[in-house]
């Protein structure tokens, strides 16, 4: 609930501070003292728009500080969790609003953006007026005040879960079905380019050892070559060999008285001899050796443009080419198995669809019940506030699965008949704001602390009023202030004899030319002259007294 309202410089507001209870609090005054700034200053405090026009004339900025008292369990405590704002079981806003226009927002000294302000604001406090019936012009909030009313908020929690499992497998199932669709396009290529590649067989490093391997080929074809050139050179013309002997022949040819002379010669010549063969044997083992085939460079040469063509092909190393093949190897398995994934999540899908429709159908049946019950309840309060010909309408409309919403199956439309014979019609076309604002009384009464703030502000919602109807309305407001806090601004004297407490506003001038506006916790006695002021007028009676004394002791 509401702790305190605290208000600097807004307007006529010089400083104040106003400290609120539970149950039901009247505001009361004379036209004009101030009632509607102190509502436009708790609405700064909740997020409202801001405006220069609100700063106390000849100061630089107004502030406005409204504090809570709530159970730990209260919404807003996690809704300050989800945006990192410390709390500790503590909620204080506050508005600091600027003569140039510009403002400023907090919770808990915390600085946030007016839309957070707002949000937080509206799960405090409802602010209900002939001219402001905001909770009733929104249609979608019907439906929680129906499942609140009926009980059926955790339910309507667990629809919303089912509902969003439902829609997530829906999209997995689209996400998949687009990605079977892809792959099925594409399946004449991949299957094309998976051909290639396990024709092609790659292996990594395989590059690197055909071009060591063609390396040494074409060291060994040139080295292979000039083995070739030094045997025909060997054995041009019948050889070195032979001519060696020839010319050791013609050596030994001469006398024996010679034979010492040329025998160093013939030596030389037969060590040569020697050492051409060693050179031939020597030839002939690297030949053998080098066991050059031309067909095997061809080969590798072949191999090695393959594989780099298909490398270009695909945009890829060499190396990454046994990963490309297993990768296309994955894609066509992957294809091949796509169906069977496909039934499954089709199967997950309708599961969760299943299981939606059926929460949802029971939850349909249970606000259709309720619905009834909240008509009559509505209804039956109606007569007291001068509405007794008017009938209330909780319409539940099944949309069937084909207009299911994560709220389940059902659209709840409030709907009124003023008078008996004629249509009945959407409250907020039918109800004058007058009538709005009773209606709104009479579902709150209703829904007592269901679905609703943990404090309800009404503004002047007895105006054009008087007697009997003032006083049903008092007591409805009494009877809510008993589930929830509920502060009225009222010019009413039953309104304001119901209430638990009674605040009077007043205006006064301080100096020359600088008007006030002040609120005043009013003593027994004072609240006791004050509802005779309010029935008599300018004069206070000894009957308006008594009739005051009167009103009080009910």
């Amino acid at each position: 609930m509401l702790d305190s309202l605290s208000i600097q410089n807004i307007v006529l507001i010089d400083k104040l501070n106003i400290e609120f209870a539970d149950g039901l609090s009247a505001l009361t005054g004379e036209t004009g003292a101030g009632k509607s700034i102190l509502l436009d200053s708790l609405g700064l405090a909740l997020g409202a728009r801001g405006d220069a026009s609100l700063v106390r004339h000849g100061v630089e900025k107004g502030q406005v500080t409204a504090s809570f008292n709530l159970p730990a369990s209260h919404s807003t405590f996690g809704l300050l969790d989800d945006n990192d704002i410390s709390h500790d079981g503590e909620m204080i806003l506050k508005r600091v609003q600027n003569a140039d226009g510009r403002s400023k927002a907090f919770i808990n000294d915390q600085v946030v953006s007016t839309r957070l302000l707002k949000q937080v604001g509206e799960l405090l406090i409802e602010i209900h007026g002939q001219h402001d019936n905001r909770a009733l012009a929104d249609t979608s909030a019907y439906l929680s005040l129906l499942d609140a009313f009926a009980g059926l908020s955790e339910e309507a929690k667990t629809i919303n879960k089912l509902w969003d499992i439902w829609q997530s497998a829906r999209t997995e199932v689209a996400a998949h079905e687009e990605n079977l669709r892809k792959a099925q396009a594409d399946e004449d290529y991949t299957r094309h380019v998976l051909a290639e590649l396990e024709q092609l067989k790659p292996s990594t490093e395989e590059e690197q050892a055909l071009a060591d391997e063609r390396s040494i080929l074409q060291a060994s074809e040139k080295v292979a070559s000039d083995v070739q050139s030094a045997k025909k050179l060997l054995h041009k013309d019948g050889g070195v060999e032979k001519r060696i002997y020839s010319a050791m022949s013609a050596l030994e040819r001469n006398d024996a008285d010679i034979e010492a002379l040329v025998k160093p010669s013939v030596e030389a010549l037969d060590r040569a001899l020697i050492e051409l063969q060693l050179a031939s044997e020597e030839i002939a083992e690297l030949e053998r050796n080098l066991e050059f085939d031309p067909a095997r460079l061809d080969d590798v040469e072949e191999r090695l443009f393959a594989l780099r063509g298909a490398a270009r092909k695909h945009g890829v190393l060499v190396d990454e080419l046994p990963a490309l093949l297993e990768k296309f190897r994955n894609m066509i398995a992957s294809l091949e198995g796509d169906q069977v994934r496909a039934d499954e999540l089709y199967k997950a899908m309708n599961a969760a669809k299943a299981e939606y429709e059926q929460a949802a159908k029971i939850q349909s049946q249970k606000r259709q019940s309720a619905a009834k019950v909240l008509e009559k309840a509505v209804t039956s309060e109606l007569p007291p506030l001068k509405l007794e010909r008017a009938k209330f309408y909780c319409k539940v409309k099944n949309l069937s699965v084909d207009g299911a919403m994560r709220s389940g199956f059902d659209a709840v439309s409030f709907e009124v008949m003023t008078n008996p014979g004629t249509a009945s019609g959407p409250l907020m076309k039918v109800a004058s704001g007058g009538e709005l604002a009773r209606i709104m009384l009479s579902l709150k009464v209703s829904l007592a602390d269901k679905g609703s703030a943990p404090t309800l502000v009404f503004d002047e919602i007895d105006t054009g009023v008087g007697g009997a109807v003032a006083e049903a309305i008092g007591t409805r407001l009494a009877r809510l202030g008993d589930k929830v806090q509920v502060i009225t601004v009222t010019h009413s004297p039953q309104v304001a004899a119901a209430a638990d407490r009674q605040f009077v506003i007043s205006k006064s001038e301080q100096r020359k030319n600088r008007m006030v506006t002040d609120v005043l916790l009013l003593d027994d006695a004072e609240r006791h002259e004050e509802i005779a002021r309010m029935l008599a007028g300018a004069v206070v009676s000894d009957e308006a007294r008594a009739a005051a004394q009167k009103l009080l002791n009910v």
